[in-house]
């Protein structure tokens, strides 16, 4: 399931929002081999890239889910309901692993030092977990938060840093 994507994009940031997408339908549908596929898919692109637009998105999520803004709470609730709502249909869940894509979101853990320590398919596969957790709490399709995320990374690449 690809989408409709800017055409100034480029093929990388295109490839990223695929993939993030396919990953995304494949969580919310409890769907366990397209969703090992579009992980390994996302695997095969530029890490760092991938989870920057993952962390926009979740970021982007907890602040229109708890518009008054969010606690620590909030974001225990997210952790835990994304857990029980994979536990089920993922093998080798790693509660921690949901954990580290949720600080590492929003800035409280290095992502690379939790990626590297978890390892890139489970850090990536827990991120569309907890992504598609936290879309389905918002009823809303994952669409505009993909070109939101890769949108602020382009506005923020072209920033000169003085």
């Amino acid at each position: 399931m690809t989408g409709t994507w800017p055409t100034e994009w480029p093929r990388t940031a295109r490839l990223i929002a695929d993939a993030t997408n396919d990953a995304i339908a494949a969580a919310r549908a409890a769907e366990r081999e397209p969703l090992t596929e579009a992980v390994d898919a996302l695997t095969g692109l530029p890490f760092e890239q991938v989870t920057l637009v993952h962390a926009g998105i979740v970021r982007a999520l907890l602040e229109d889910l708890h518009p008054d803004g969010f606690s620590g709470d909030d974001v225990q609730d997210a952790l835990t309901r994304a857990a029980r709502a994979a536990a089920t249909w993922v093998p080798g869940l790693d509660a921690s692993a949901l954990a580290a894509v949720l600080t590492g979101s929003l800035g409280l853990t290095e992502m690379s030092d939790d990626a590297q320590r978890i390892g890139p398919a489970d850090y990536l596969r827990s991120a569309v977990l907890v992504m598609a957790d936290l879309l389905t709490v918002a009823d809303t399709s994952p669409a505009s938060y993909v070109r939101a995320a890769i949108g602020e990374i382009a506005r923020a690449e072209t920033v000169e840093m003085p």
